[in-house]
């Protein structure tokens, strides 16, 4: 079941016209942008985000492609998160939503927890993948870091589900190389306000428990890799393991950026993706 209503929004004073659609998933109603035309491009938001900070790829790709952001349950225009989710219940909404366009598999593309999100997607509906863009991501934060790092983590992501409404800080260390970027600072500001504590608290504790280890090297599409040269959340250590272990894996890093790629150098980000669709659409 899906529906769909016109909206326009902008980024930097620009904007773009697109359809807000929803799916119903096991009771819950996932919501989605789909703007533009052509194969489809799948972006999967990282924790403490929703479908807004795709803003910059939904207006640059439409041109060639039809660019969906969706708002994972817990998130955005989407229903609350049940308590006992899991990842392959993540990789079950994504799969709704891809069936949904009517457009066969898509290329489907991950931030952070979104990009550990698409790989749990991949392991469960690889007939729905054309290709997988892992951005700044990890094979779990199990699978990816140092343990004493991921029993850091893990202590600050006890204290999400306790913090009140909008005290989520979307400048953690790193997330940035310089700061957040001016230009979306509203957006930022208004993202923040809207994080569900306890889909945070979810979200993280899931990277905590997760390795995805063993599914790299069985990864059988195309595989883009994009990095922030000074990402210190998922550093280049990271990139470096996914692309020994994923069989056909394109690393492209993007200087100046940190933790949230698209954001900080959209135009670099936007531009490898484009390419690397392009070729394999």
């Amino acid at each position: 079941m899906r529906g769909g209503v016109r909206r326009r929004d902008g980024v930097g004073g620009r904007a773009y016209a697109g359809v807000m659609a929803t799916v119903r998933v096991d009771g819950l109603t996932v919501a989605y942008d789909r703007v533009g035309a052509g194969p489809p491009v799948v972006f999967l938001h990282g924790a403490g985000d929703d479908a807004r900070i795709w803003r910059p790829q939904l207006q640059a790709l439409a041109d060639a492609f039809t660019v969906v952001a969706w708002d994972e349950p817990g998130a955005g225009r989407s229903s609350d998160v049940p308590g006992s989710f899991v990842l392959a219940d993540y990789a079950r909404c994504v799969a709704a939503v891809v069936a949904s366009l009517g457009l066969g598999p898509a290329h489907v593309a991950g931030l952070s927890w979104g990009g550990t999100v698409a790989l749990e997607f991949y392991r469960h509906h690889p007939d729905l993948v054309r290709t997988l863009i892992l951005a700044d991501t990890y094979a779990g934060w199990k699978g990816s870091l140092p343990a004493a790092e991921v029993r850091a983590r893990v202590k600050g992501a006890r204290r999400m589900p306790a913090a009140p409404r909008g005290a989520f800080d979307p400048t953690l260390p790193g997330l940035y190389a310089d700061g957040p970027p001016a230009a979306y600072a509203a957006l930022l500001a208004a993202m923040a306000d809207a994080v569900r504590p306890a889909t945070l608290g979810r979200q993280l504790s899931l990277m905590a428990e997760t390795d995805q280890r063993d599914l790299l090297p069985t990864v059988a599409v195309p595989t883009l890799l994009l990095w922030g040269e000074q990402d210190v959340r998922s550093p280049l250590t990271v990139a470096r393991q996914f692309h020994e272990a994923i069989p056909d894996a394109e690393l492209v890093v993007i200087p100046g950026a940190g933790h949230v790629s698209n954001l900080e150098r959209p135009e670099e980000f936007n531009r490898a993706v484009r390419r690397f669709c392009s070729d394999r659409s």
